[in-house]
């Protein structure tokens, strides 16, 4: 090989690394590349004239560190990494965040461009055999803009303002601190802290009308119920609904993940065969028809409504098999 292309082999795997790995020593990069520290300043010196912004500390702890920059430089995905990114903005093209589409089908177009044939297959493979649900079985789409707004308010720890309309229609002007966007794959929701109401509140990003405003920075608050997912979760499983439950199942919690999402109800171990789910629903006939289908027994500690109408279920049953 000769020395121009050892260079470039060498500086292709330099970057490699500082993509996998923001910070590293002198001594650790001049070791993994087999080189001294004078060839090593000589390729980060060859990085930053490609507008990669390399930047370093000298001393006995000195090291290299791949900042952002003005530009956006090419990148460096292995084959796994290609295909994901592929498929991640297939799936973004067709919506879920308004103002994505377009973007995402462009940086689609260029990848494949310039992905090898081996990979094309694959993904090609991908793209014919995963169809998406019609847009009426997904949740409603949230502006990009919006939540970019939103993501950068919980990065910076600034509050914010905006109007809200609740699942009733009636509006409210809410004043909160925000922290965590959750999505559970249909809804995109906002975990705050409402200063007005001095508790933690869930709010549809959807719902969220008006321009949002900025206001003064807060110190971040430890998450409600120890994990933001998990309150998101348990305030979409109870919450909402008129009729709450509570029941053992005779299943391990890894088990029964797999049938009931995090959307639909808390689960709680009680022992590797056996676990608590706290859910809600509109009705106790919703209940009962979603515990038929799990396909394990069952204790029914609440309500009371839920109970009698089981046993009523119970009965017909029994009545039409004799």
């Amino acid at each position: 090989m000769s020395p121009m292309l050892q260079t470039s082999a060498r500086l292709l795997r330099l970057l490699s690394l500082f993509q996998a790995q923001r910070y590293w020593s002198g001594i650790d990069l001049a070791n993994r590349l087999d080189i001294t520290g004078r060839t090593l300043r000589r390729d980060v010196d060859r990085l930053r004239s490609l507008g990669y912004p390399v930047h370093s500390n000298s001393g006995i702890a000195g090291g290299y560190q791949l900042g952002a920059g003005a530009t956006l430089p090419p990148l460096l995905l292995d084959d796994d990494e290609a295909v994901a990114v592929a498929l991640g903005l297939q799936t973004s093209a067709s919506g879920g965040v308004s103002g994505t589409e377009e973007a995402s089908m462009r940086a689609l177009m260029k990848l494949e461009q310039v992905l090898p044939p081996r990979l094309r297959h694959r993904v090609a493979a991908l793209h014919a055999f995963i169809v998406p649900l019609a847009r009426q079985g997904r949740g409603p789409t949230v502006d990009a803009g919006r939540l970019t707004v939103i993501a950068g308010a919980c990065r910076d720890h600034e509050a914010i303002r905006f109007k809200y309309q609740d699942r009733a229609g009636a509006p409210s002007a809410r004043h909160v601190e925000p922290h965590r966007l959750v999505h559970t794959g249909y809804r995109w929701y906002l975990v705050a802290w409402d200063t007005t109401r001095k508790d933690w509140r869930t709010f549809r990003v959807d719902r969220i009308e008006g321009k949002l405003k900025t206001s003064i920075r807060f110190n971040p608050r430890k998450p409600p119920e120890g994990d933001f997912a998990a309150y998101v979760s348990k305030s979409l499983s109870q919450a909402p609904y008129p009729v709450r439950a509570r029941i053992t199942l005779q299943a391990s919690v890894e088990t029964l993940a797999r049938k009931i999402p995090s959307s639909a109800g808390v689960l709680e171990a009680i022992d590797q065969n056996s676990c608590m789910l706290r859910t809600g629903s509109h009705s106790v006939e919703g209940i009962a028809m979603h515990l038929s289908w799990l396909g394990v027994d069952f204790q029914v500690h609440e309500p009371e409504e839920l109970i009698a109408h089981l046993r009523k279920l119970a009965e017909r049953l029994k009545a039409a098999t004799c």
